[in-house]
């Protein structure tokens, strides 16, 4: 190290040099988001001890400091995760909402003409004209809950796909991440300890990009690296590495994305551990808004054909035939686990339409039992033996089907899931409806007999559902209106995440941000004492020079 005059000059203007250049740096980031300001941080050399008196030696950089909170960025990372779930959470909440609530395409419209048809079968029960409109109506009200379950599937596969391109995402931003740890480390330890701050920015603009996506926990390490945790402490990045996540069909519906973490070869699952961010949003509409509008829906279809069928058959036709079937309902999903060392399938039947739920249920074999449970729940519902019969909730499931199975064979029932876009007209003969009561009962002839057709035009209002305690319409109703509260709710919920958001960003850029007066005045500062340390080693030069010839005299 120079000493004397010289040396202090020369200092000077290494240390306002780089003053300068980091101030150029800020302000050059200026209008970069992701930049953290930088401040050169100056500290007086060791002075020398000479002839009696301690004499300064100049000045030196300290420390290059970037400008950052972390207790800022991590409330950053956590709205903007928060952000990302209620956005497109309200998103797919509001299309349903509109969906289901449209006073035109929605079903209430066709269940009107529907019962309004058939009291015009019961005020003219001969009228083969009234019968055909009947049997249009019935259709037609089939074709709206076909379109609305069609609808929200729609949705559903929308909701699948950002799934798998937001677990691609994710996994791309992990990889990321790892590797710039693992250039952070280097710099580190190549400078002696001096963080890389333009580094640190990319990472830190990394996890909000990340953060958008899923809630992540962060956990600073020793070397500089930071490890990212999501769920409840799955490890996405680990130092330089990083951990894979996959979107496939883990159950049997081959449709249904679940997130698997990568591991040897294996998969395991961890959709139900994730939260937050664009992936949290997607997964709670999915569980919280499409899978119960769909079983809400089709448990309405269900109980709106059992319970017309069961008033239908009750009473015989114009040619004095017993009524059959007047709708057709689908066969309930039921989807084997992949890996069941057994084989074959259980069976569903519909038993009472007021017992029905809107839940869907996991069939799982002990070794010795078949136990039930609803989606969710570990608690059985109702055991049956091998080869018995199963009752639950408005249903039974002949389990005879099923040969060869094995402790962990399981199956995912959806009673009502599909039941909407499947729902048919059986008749296709207006003949065939059966508006009067058989004759040794009502005691009159069939032909001017209306009383099966006034019990199904009463069916409108009469309570089948929900333990007997509501109409078909009012399920419908129902379940608009749990839509559109959860819709209103998003939407509220967004609305004050977006507002904390913009709180953490203005709160970042306060702390972090480059304020540009700022750096004109320091900019101005540097240039001077720069100048100024210039004219100190001109002195130095001069007085050197004036030396050199006093002794060459």
């Amino acid at each position: 190290m120079s000493s004397g005059i010289f040396g202090i000059g020369s200092s000077a203007l290494q240390a306002y040099q780089q003053a300068l250049t980091v101030t150029g740096h800020n302000i050059a980031n200026a209008a970069n988001e992701d930049y953290s300001r930088q401040r050169v941080e100056l500290e007086v050399r060791n002075p020398q001890f000479l002839g009696g008196n301690y004499i300064g030696q100049g000045v030196d950089v300290a420390d290059i400091r970037r400008i950052a909170d972390q207790f800022v960025q991590t409330q950053l990372l956590n709205n903007t995760a928060g952000a990302g779930r209620q956005a497109v959470y309200y998103e797919y909440a509001e299309r349903i909402d509109n969906l289901l609530a449209d006073p035109e395409a929605g079903l209430s419209p066709a269940l009107q003409k529907f019962f309004a048809a058939v009291e015009d079968v019961a005020n003219d029960p001969t009228s083969t004209a009234a019968r055909q409109v009947l049997l249009s109506e019935g259709q037609s009200l089939a074709d709206r809950f076909a379109y609305l379950q069609r609808s929200v599937e729609d949705q559903r596969q929308l909701v699948e796909g950002q799934i798998g391109s937001t677990v691609e995402e994710i996994n791309g931003l992990a990889d990321g991440i790892a590797l710039l740890n693992r250039q952070i480390a280097e710099g580190i330890g190549q400078s002696g300890g001096r963080p890389p701050s333009d580094l640190l920015d990319q990472r830190d603009a990394m996890l909000g990009r990340l953060a958008e996506l899923v809630a992540v926990q962060t956990l600073e390490q020793d070397d500089g690296s930071v490890n990212v945790l999501i769920g409840n402490g799955q490890s996405l990045v680990v130092g330089s590495e990083s951990t894979t996540l996959s979107a496939q069909a883990l159950g049997g519906d081959p449709a249904r994305m679940e997130i698997a973490v990568l591991s040897h070869n294996s998969a395991v699952r961890v959709t139900d551990l994730l939260t937050g961010g664009r992936l949290g949003g997607l997964l709670d509409v999915r569980r919280e808004v499409l899978d119960p509008a769909q079983n809400t829906l089709g448990r309405t279809a269900v109980g709106m054909a059992l319970a017309f069928n069961d008033i239908h058959a009750q009473g015989v036709d114009l040619d004095g035939v017993a009524g059959g079937e007047f709708f057709r309902l689908p066969a309930p999903e039921i989807f084997g686990a992949t890996g069941n060392a057994g084989s074959g399938a259980p069976v569903l039947a519909y038993t009472d339409a007021s017992a029905l739920t809107t839940s869907d249920y996991r069939l799982s074999f002990t070794g010795t039992a078949w136990q039930l449970t609803r989606a969710g729940s570990s608690t059985p519902v109702a055991t049956a033996a091998p080869g018995g019969i199963l009752s639950a909730d408005g249903f039974e499931l002949d389990l005879s089907g099923i040969s060869g199975a094995a402790a962990g064979d399981r199956y995912d029932l959806r009673p009502t899931r599909a039941a909407a876009g499947g729902l048919a007209v059986a008749l296709t003969d207006p003949r065939s409806i059966a508006a009067a009561l058989p004759p040794d009962v009502a005691g009159q002839g069939v032909a001017g007999d209306n009383r099966n057709a006034l019990a199904l035009a009463g069916l409108a209002q009469e309570r089948v559902l929900n333990g007997g305690t509501t109409s078909i319409s009012a399920s419908y109703g129902e379940m608009v209106a749990d839509i559109g509260v959860k819709t209103r709710q998003a939407k509220l919920s967004a609305e004050a995440q977006g507002r904390m958001l913009d709180a953490s960003r203005a709160q970042r850029e306060s702390t972090s941000g480059v304020n540009l007066d700022e750096e004109a005045a320091n900019l101005l500062r540097y240039q001077q004492a720069y100048q100024a340390a210039a004219q100190v080693v001109a002195v130095a030069g001069t007085l050197f020079d004036t030396l050199l010839m006093a002794v060459r005299r």
